[in-house]
Parts: structure tokens; sequence; C-alpha cells
């Protein structure tokens, strides 16, 4: 086979060459779409985006999301010859305990990732969010002849992907809001681990995507640059919905196990690395590109560099005619929460469900906050998380500060990381305690990318009531706080909530605020420790320690044991938060040598550590709140009784 060898040719069959290289010298990884999609991804970064390998995080760069991201191996290809953050030494060090070039991208290790991927479709749900968050800003700053928000978002996926149902809700409400400036490839192979996609994949992705909302075009040789260039002009041309570009493609193009599944997670040995080279007619050294295309591939990453000079200059005249808006953009993107007095201006001294607590607060918040976005997964009159006359988020009202994410758990978290990512917003969403089980995946990768991004999950334990086991959340604390880099918040009155908040928004993780249905007394106690002591008593014989309704469980406990037992209570409204305190602070509050019960409405194990427990062992059922509460023990006569026994 005779095969081009114009320098484009050249490029993109770099690409190929140094990501089988790297797979095969570390022996692990995935060939097949990093030589698939090689073509398209040559095209975007010599191109089509804007981007600045000297600034890679510059606000108004295009972003490129592998979603397929056990590709990673060419996205470290582009890195290499389009930016300044990877060497051949890097690509060389590839899935090597502390290199730049993981197994897997991941945000903050490599400049030039935009986004961690790995789990399939999550980068496209993120991708999603990154192009809302472009929408809104440009809405909030963009003037007449000052478009100083304006980029593209663009994701590589593979069937996996798309097979995973974040996808569909993701594309879904992609659709509904017209986010034009998505641009989807789609690198359809049709081979996955197990062989052909047939035997589980059979949509029609084009009918699929356009009953979403999406303009769908087909490029059925995904080595056609050509072709590849007039989807993404057509795909540009089309500003009211995202695009997504089908491209054909063979597993392993070159390989000599093009289009089989051996190829998709299989390194290439010695003689299959030669064979793909001979095909490609290719010459160089190991991880080297020839000069002619590291001189053509340096000139691309000047020419996009261009578009960050135009930029400053056009923020530079921006500032002049604009002023404020300059300074609020400067706020928007590196600016910190300025929240004053909220203990004061918000004190409660009524009996008050935590999540209406947590409304009131989100709304002081946004006053402070105009940055501030805030949805649910169609459940904000009862999660309580709106911001009162900000607006919804639409295709007719971008600057809309409330956003409407449908019964979409999954996504939803996706999206927000999206956000985050992007940068210059910070959000919140909610959904009720139960359901965070369907955004797990989304809440674990806020964390690995420490995304502070605020989950409020209100609902919080069997005081749901009549809903039943279905609805009432007994494990879930349990699954958040074993997942590191996450904060899990459970405050037990509208101060506590305030302390939850503030501490959430002035994080570099993800926050987790767990919120009640039902009302609890006010404490009015403001502590940012994680844990204190709420109410005391002279020589205690016992400690109870307890989180969100059950403190008033235990303070009710407190006086029934008065004064034959004298009990200290310790409401602990973040463990992580307390858990990073002083060992000197941690005696003081719960001393060693006198005996500890913890009394909390979850199956978590995590209260052991500290002494007794008195916690959930099976679901829930369906009634009346108090009825549940009194049927599984979290009863102050209950608890009374249980510190009797202990204090013997």
């Amino acid at each position: 086979m005779v095969y081009q060898t114009d320098i484009k040719q050249q490029c993109v069959n770099a690409l190929r060459i140094l990501s089988a290289e790297a797979v095969s010298n570390a022996n692990s990884g995935h060939t097949g779409i990093c030589a698939g999609a090689a073509p398209a991804t040559f095209l975007l970064y010599s191109e089509v985006m804007k981007y600045s390998p000297d600034f890679p995080l510059w606000e108004n760069r295009d972003r490129f999301v592998l979603s397929a991201g056990h590709g990673s191996a060419l996205l470290y290809a582009l890195l290499h010859l389009f930016g300044n953050s990877l060497t051949k030494e890097d690509l060389a060090s590839f899935r090597q305990l502390g290199s730049k070039t993981p197994g897997h991208p991941e945000y903050g290790v490599t400049a030039g990732v935009d986004c961690s991927t790995g789990p399939l479709g999550q980068g496209i749900a993120s991708a999603v969010g990154m192009a809302l968050a472009e929408a809104h800003l440009a809405k909030v700053f963009n003037r007449e002849g000052f478009n100083i928000v304006d980029h593209y978002t663009f994701a590589l996926c593979g069937e996996g992907c798309l097979e995973e149902g974040i996808s569909y809700e993701a594309c879904s409400f992609a659709g509904t809001q017209k986010l034009g400036k998505l641009i989807l490839f789609y690198d359809c192979n049709k081979i996955s681990i197990e062989g052909s996609t047939d035997k589980a994949f059979t949509d029609d992705i084009a009918l699929r995507f356009e009953s979403q909302g999406w303009q769908t075009l087909e490029v059925n040789d995904a080595n056609d640059l050509d072709a590849l260039r007039n989807a993404v002009t057509e795909a540009k041309a089309d500003t009211l919905r995202p695009s997504i570009i089908i491209c054909r493609s063979r597993i392993g193009y070159g390989t000599p196990f093009e289009g089989t599944a051996k190829i998709h997670g299989t390194p290439l040995d010695k003689d299959g690395l030669a064979r793909t080279k001979e095909f490609f007619n290719w010459n160089e050294a190991p991880f080297e590109a020839g000069e002619a295309v590291k001189t053509y591939c340096s000139i691309c990453a000047k020419e996009a560099g261009k578009h960050k000079v135009l930029w400053d200059e056009l923020f530079a005249g921006y500032s002049e005619k604009f002023p404020d808006l300059a300074e609020k953009y400067g706020k928007y993107f590196y600016g910190e929460p300025e929240l004053e007095n909220l203990y004061e201006k918000l004190k409660c001294d009524k009996d008050e469900a935590t999540r209406i607590s947590g409304g009131i607060v989100i709304n002081e918040i946004a006053k402070y906050l105009p940055n501030l976005l805030s949805g649910s997964a169609d459940l904000s009159p009862s999660t309580k998380t709106d911001i009162v006359g900000g607006g919804r988020f639409s295709p007719e009202n971008r600057e809309g500060r409330n956003i409407s994410f449908g019964i979409r758990e999954h996504a939803m978290g996706a999206i927000c990381n999206g956000i985050a990512l992007h940068g210059g917003l910070r959000v919140i969403c909610s959904t009720f305690l139960v359901f965070s089980d369907y955004m797990k995946g989304a809440m674990r990768m806020s964390a690995i990318m420490g995304l502070p991004v605020i989950y409020v999950l209100t609902h919080d334990s069997i005081g749901v009531g009549e809903d039943g086991p279905t609805h009432q959340p007994v494990e879930q604390l349990a699954m958040l706080r074993a997942t590191p880099d996450i904060d899990v918040f459970r405050p037990s009155d509208r101060a506590e909530t305030i302390s939850a908040f503030v501490r959430a928004l002035n994080s570099k993780k993800p926050s987790a605020v767990v919120l009640s249905r039902q009302n609890l007394k006010q404490k009015n106690v403001i502590s940012d420790k994680g844990a204190y002591i709420i109410s005391d008593r002279e020589n205690p014989r016992a400690v109870l320690v307890a989180s969100g309704s059950e403190v008033d469980v235990c303070l009710g406990a407190q006086k029934i044991l008065m004064p034959e037992i004298s009990v200290r209570v310790v409401s602990v409204p973040c463990v992580e938060v307390f858990e990073a305190q002083s060992d000197e602070y941690k005696n003081k509050i719960l001393p060693d040598g006198i005996p500890v019960m913890c009394v909390e409405a979850s199956s978590d194990s995590i209260w052991y550590k500290y002494g007794r427990v008195l916690n959930m062992t099976s679901f829930g059922a369906s009634g009346k709140a108090e009825s549940l509460f009194a049927r599984y023990g979290y009863t102050a006569e209950n608890v009374a009784n249980e510190v009797k026994k202990l204090a013997k």
C-alpha cells in the first residue's frame, strides 16, 4: 500500500507512532483509539482550536475533553508536539509512578489537560458543563465589539461513552439548552473489549442525537482531513444546536491488529511496533517525531497562541471602555468569597428544617456572589436551592442563575464538574441524599480533581417518613465519608448550616451539605472546627456524640439523665474537618477515659473509632418520622437508657 507523505499526514502518523511507542514502552495502555482518532485530534490542534502553549489556563481558550480517557497516550503526544508541557522523556514515562503522563488524563497533573477522564461518559457531561459556563459568562460580559468570552468546547468519545447512561442524560440536556458551541467527535470503530459492539450496542446514533436536538454530521473515513475540516466548519455554522461528528474509523489503524478487539487494550510487542512503523514508512528513532513534523506543529501552536495575544489587546480595550465589567470579570475568575456577618444577619430562634436554613443561607450568599449558580435534579421546591430572582438558565435567558437539570443526577454532578473546571463560576447542585447514589461517579471525580462543587443533599434520614425505605437514606453518609477529599457536613441547626456553606465556599475541594426535612431546634453555637461541645456538665461520666437531627435527641437524653449522670453532648457537623484539627483540640472534645456513645440515623461505621454506636442496621420503613425514630431507638429515652448501661 502506498501511503501519503505530505507534512500533515506525517504529523498524524507521528501521533500514532508516539502513542504506540508510549503504550509499548509501558507494556500497558490502549493503542487502538490513538491510531483511529489521530486525524481528528490533529486537525483540532493544528487548525481549529484557540489555545496558548505558554498559558494553558488562559480563560478564553477552546477546551478539549478526551472523554475516552483510555486514549491518553494520544493526548500526551498532542501536548508534546503542540504544547510546552511534555517532553519525549515524559512520553517514555507513560503510566509510571510520578510521571506527567498517567494512565488516564489527570487535571492538575499535566498542563493542557482540561479534565480528568477515564470513567466513560463522564467527560462528555463535563464538556456540557464547560459549554454551559461559556454561554452564561458570554451573556454576562460580552458587549458589542468586545466578545471577551467566546470559545468552543470539543470532546472526543467512543462507543463506550455513548453506551453509558450519563451520556444520554448529558446530551439530552445539552440539546434542550441549545449549547451550540459544543462539538463532540465520535470515534465510531464498532469495537469494544469483548469484540464487535453489535453484541450490545446497535443504536442509530445519528437519529438518537437528532432526537435530542443535536446537529449530526458524518465523516465516512476518519482519515480524511478535508472531510473532517468541512464537518467542523458546518458544526460551527450552527449556533443553535450542539453538534456530533460521527467519524467512522478503524481501531488500531495501521497496526497488525487493525479492526480487531485485540488492539483495544493490548500493547504492541517489538514485532508489532516494527510492522506498524513499516506501514507508515516511519524511520525516526524512538520517541522522535522528526524535524519537519516538530517544526510544522510548532508553527501551528504559535499561530494558535496568537489568539491569546489578540484577546489580551481586546481585553485592554474592554477594560478602558467597561472598567466596572472588567473588574467584575476579575472577581468572577480570581476573587475570593466575601461573606459579611452571616451569623448575625441570619440568626434564628424558631425550630426549622435545615433544608429551609440552607435555602436562606444560599440566597444570602448569592447577594455577595453574583457568579454563584444553583441547580437541582427537578427538586428545587423540596431542596430549597433556587436563587430567588436569579432567573432560570435557558436558551432565551443565558444569564439565569438557576439550572433545571431534570431528573439526571449523574449528569448533573458531572456537568457541575465542567462548570467548575471552566472557571469563573461557583456552582451548587442538589437532590435528595438517597439519590446521591446516582451521582457517586461524578462526586468522586469532583474529589479527584479538587473541584469546589457544593452538593446539597436534603431529606437526610429515616426522617423522610412516609415515602419509605426506597427514599430513606441509610448507607449514603458512609459512602460519602468513605470518599477521600470531600467534606461531608450534616448540620443540626441554622448556625451549623451557615458554617457549612461558608467553609464549602472557601474550600478548594467538593463539599456535601446534608440537610433535614424535619424541623430541628436552634442551638446558635458558632464553630468551624467540625465538632464542638454543644452542651456540657461538670465532671461528665459519658459523652454523647451526634450529627444533624440526632443532636436534639442527645440533648433530650442529657436532660433526662441529670442529675443522676452528668453527660457531655458533642455535635459533629463534619467528621473530616474535626479529624483535621490538632490532637490537643480533639482530646479536649473527647477526653481519654470517658466512655463515648455515638448516635446517628445512618449505617456509617466511622463512629466506632470514637466509642459505642447507636446506628441503623437495616433499611427504614414507611411511616411518620416520629414513629420511625421511636421504632429504631432514636428517642431521648432510649439513648438515656443506653448511656446508663455505658456509664456503669
